[in-house]
């Protein structure tokens, strides 16, 4: 990356990570600001063009920009909101300000080689930086020695930004200031309103979005959850676990964060949280790794052989129910358990991981083929999930062909891929009380969980 002989300020372009605390592509755009002795300028984005478009996600990410603006102002940064209200709209906002930007710093993520070359991307979504792996891990067992060894060095605060020289708005013309939308608490529901999206998906009952309640779902988390965590994980209706990753998905809070805080209070408190970590580094970051070496996260191509296999013995298999796509939507399946866990994902915007896990699965045995049954998983998420479109959503829906995971005993339809049963739910989980629970939710449109 080139700096520019005449650029004004620094830019950085804030595409996935949405916060400015724990953020490395962040610190390194303000070490290169304070190198060149130039003010910092934060430039986000919400367009009505990515996929699935709707209230919920537009609502979630609205949250969290006044507490992004405070805390840049508090670091003496500049910050550039902009929210297109039509699909249409190509203003080139991005255009103009990296223009008259000596630098421009973005996210690395998994597709970041859409991003111009003049960009620079830092990595600030995982502990251990996704460029340390030079291949796909095959499994958690593969990767695990390999992040071990690299968190000493990584699991540490992130740099603090501290700028020398103030971000003075009088440095971007008139007419582009113009184009920057702000954003209150209680002009959120308008804004959304006006945007070119779909209005039929209502904001989570569950989530509210920004890095402030992030923080709030973290305290919560360490006070009341983490020590329950290794035991409790897998029951949904008694709330184990953290519940933090439409916050990590939309960037509003990090796994460093998140890792730090939990490791600390577990020392505080004589816990022990090396299940959590486990999840949240190793588990979530073999995901990162799938997502960056794979040229479609959305196909069964992505699988092993093994899986591809299996699925071809058993394509002609007979299912013992069907559903169309739609009846899938409305959760309307002779399974109460499965209906529950699609009606958790239409009201608060996420399913438990342990039963998205029997979700997943179910919608492969009642559809009529392994693709179509790809196709209304990765739909699903992509209209409701909070979570959704992201490496962690891809992995976990492969995971349900196989991905990650070994062969079992040969049987219908699943071939030697994975089989999970109601009855088996019942016997380790207290599904009649997530049932009943989510009939609550139901009847009262009220989450008594909500932050």
């Amino acid at each position: 990356m080139l700096p520019k002989d005449n650029g004004a300020y620094v830019l950085y372009w804030s595409r996935v990570n949405r916060r400015a605390a724990s953020n490395h592509a962040l610190a390194h755009a303000a070490d290169l600001a304070n190198q060149a002795d130039l003010p910092l300028l934060v430039y986000e984005e919400l367009t009505c063009s990515y996929k699935a478009a709707n209230d919920r996600m537009h609502t979630f990410v609205l949250e969290g920009v006044p507490d992004t603006a405070k805390e840049l102002r508090r670091k003496r940064a500049g910050y550039f909101f902009y929210l297109p209200k039509r699909r249409s709209d190509a203003s080139g906002v991005l255009g103009r300000l990296a223009r008259k930007a000596r630098w421009v710093v973005t996210d690395d993520y998994p597709g970041s080689e859409e991003i111009p070359e003049a960009c620079c991307a830092v990595d600030s979504s995982c502990i251990v930086p996704m460029s340390r792996h030079e291949k796909r891990a095959w499994a958690a067992y593969t990767i695990r020695p390999k992040i071990h060894r690299e968190l000493p060095v990584y699991l540490k605060p992130a740099p603090e930004v501290k700028l020398k020289r103030a971000w003075r708005d009088d440095i971007l013309p008139a007419d582009l200031r113009a184009l920057r939308t702000e954003v209150s608490g209680s002009k959120i529901a308008e804004l959304v309103g006006s945007c070119e999206i779909d209005h039929a998906v209502r904001p989570s009952i569950l989530f509210r979005g920004g890095a402030a309640a992030a923080q709030k779902r973290l305290q919560v988390f360490l006070e009341t959850r983490l020590r329950r965590y290794a035991r409790e994980r897998n029951e949904p209706s008694l709330h184990a676990t953290s519940e933090l990753s439409p916050y990590l998905h939309f960037g509003q809070i990090s796994s460093l964060q998140i890792a730090l805080a939990a490791r600390a209070w577990a020392e505080e408190h004589k816990l022990i949280a090396d299940e959590f970590l486990e999840e949240l580094i190793v588990r979530r970051e073999l995901a990162f790794n799938f997502a960056r070496f794979t040229k479609d996260v959305e196909s069964l191509d992505a699988l092993p052989d093994w899986c591809k296999r299996t699925m071809a013995k058993h394509a002609k298999d007979k299912h013992p129910w069907h559903y169309t796509a739609a009846q899938f939507e409305r959760a309307e399946t002779h399974d109460a358990l499965w209906n529950a866990a699609q009606k958790e994902l239409l009201m608060r915007g996420r399913i438990h991981g342990y039963y998205r896990m029997y979700w997943g699965k179910k919608i492969i045995e009642w559809s009529p083929g392994y693709e179509e049954a790809l196709r209304r998983m990765i739909h699903l998420h992509d209209v409701y999930a909070l979570d959704g479109k992201d490496p962690n959503t891809y992995t976990n829906i492969l995971w349900c062909f196989g991905l990650h995971d070994r062969p079992w005993a040969e049987r219908p339809v699943f071939g030697q891929i994975r089989y999970m049963s109601a009855d088996g739910m019942r016997r380790k989980t207290d599904s009649e009380a997530y049932i009943a629970e989510i009939a609550q939710l139901e009847r009262t449109g009220k989450d008594p969980y909500r932050i």
